[in-house]
């Protein structure tokens, strides 16, 4: 039993616009509500998402491009706080696409009470390609995929032996209220969640191809994207394939529920994922959804023809095939809707925390409730 508050760290660069961003913020909210003494540590000054316990933005005030001495203060003034706090527990939300600086990061900053997390199938993001860096940077180290082929695939590149797998979570009884929230919309639409970058990872303007060329605007079905502004490039493409008048794009929103709850579905399409909140946050929500089954993720998290439609990946034609699927058979539709919420119930909070717990080999007061 805990005599004391156990003191853990959640690092990431931003508690804001992604759905490993919102993961930080359930854990952080759920850690603070059962007693724990948490501290979000942030390197960029975005911070939209809740948390719980206390923050430390060292992004205040940080130019967007530092020179190399402001990063060596970064970097030292990072090591001054975590030395100065003496956590029992680190988790290391942050993407690496620097193996030096990493290594850096592994031998004076982080201890073996950190824990790495990896996701992305795209693991050469969270871990170099060199398995001799990698082995330095996790040597000591927990290192927690947020599917099992993540899992499957840094262990086959790098033979790693302290790999586990958690999947992230989502608070059921925070949605439900943010759910009720109204919105401007009174016609049926579809949805996609997704930042449109330069990577084009979410290939938005290939999904408003597939959707032009379904049955979804004859019937006037929407389809509405939120994560993208007014951008330029895919009105041009909605105007080309003649449904500008049907495709909504909204920037980010911090409350997603409030149109995910009166969605017909969700639709993800794209070129790889790691876990797929999305997905989980529309079952959540009571609608089905239909996925490209992508190398990692939506296979872990949708049952074909139960909660939801598996797609052949990269498959456009297919992906078309399958809106016109959830519109021409009501009773597959209904089916997956109905089994939505429950199909869901095993990423909730308190299940995937009290997993959380176990790594850490936390033991808590029975005072403490969630």
């Amino acid at each position: 039993m805990q005599d004391k508050k156990t003191k853990i760290a959640l690092l990431a660069y931003r508690l804001h616009g992604g759905g490993l961003e919102k993961v930080m913020s359930t854990l952080s909210l759920y850690f603070a509500k059962v007693g724990l003494d948490v501290h979000n540590i942030v390197l960029e000054d975005f911070v939209e998402y809740p948390y719980g316990g206390t923050l430390k933005n060292f992004g205040i005030g940080k130019s967007e491009n530092e020179s190399l001495s402001e990063k060596a203060s970064s970097f030292f003034a990072l090591k001054k706080y975590i030395d100065s706090q003496n956590f029992d527990h680190i988790i290391d939300f942050r993407y690496r696409l620097n193996p030096i600086k990493e290594l850096l990061y592994a031998k004076f900053i982080f201890k073996s009470n950190t824990i790495l997390t990896i996701h992305s199938s795209k693991i050469n993001t969270y871990l170099p390609d060199n398995s001799f860096f990698t082995g330095m940077i996790c040597d000591g180290k927990k290192v927690v995929c947020v599917s099992q082929m993540i899992q499957n695939l840094v262990e086959e590149k790098h033979h790693l032996n302290n790999c586990s797998t958690i999947y992230n979570p989502i608070d059921l009884q925070m949605l439900t209220r943010m759910a009720t929230e109204n919105i401007d919309i009174d016609s049926e639409f579809i949805i996609a969640i997704g930042k449109y970058d330069d990577n084009n990872v979410k290939q938005l303007d290939l999904l408003i191809g597939a959707y032009a060329k379904s049955i979804l605007p004859q019937s006037k079905i929407k389809l509405m994207h939120i994560g993208t502004e007014q951008n330029p490039h895919l009105i041009e493409i909605a105007k080309k394939l003649q449904v500008e008048h049907l495709v909504i794009l909204r920037d980010f929103d911090a409350n997603p529920h409030k149109y995910l709850s009166k969605a017909k579905f969700l639709v993800l399409s794209s070129k790889y994922e790691g876990f797929g909140m999305v997905l989980v946050e529309a079952l959540a929500n009571k609608i089905p959804v239909i996925s490209f089954d992508c190398i990692a993720g939506p296979n872990e998290i949708i049952n074909h023809e139960q909660n939801g439609l598996l797609v052949k990946n990269q498959d456009f034609e297919a992906m078309t095939f399958s809106l016109n699927r959830f519109i021409q058979d009501q009773a597959l539709y209904n089916f997956c809707k109905f089994n939505a919420f429950q199909s869901v119930q095993r990423f909730s909070i308190e299940q995937i925390g009290k997993q959380w717990l176990d790594l850490l080999k936390i033991e808590l007061n029975s005072s403490y409730e969630y």
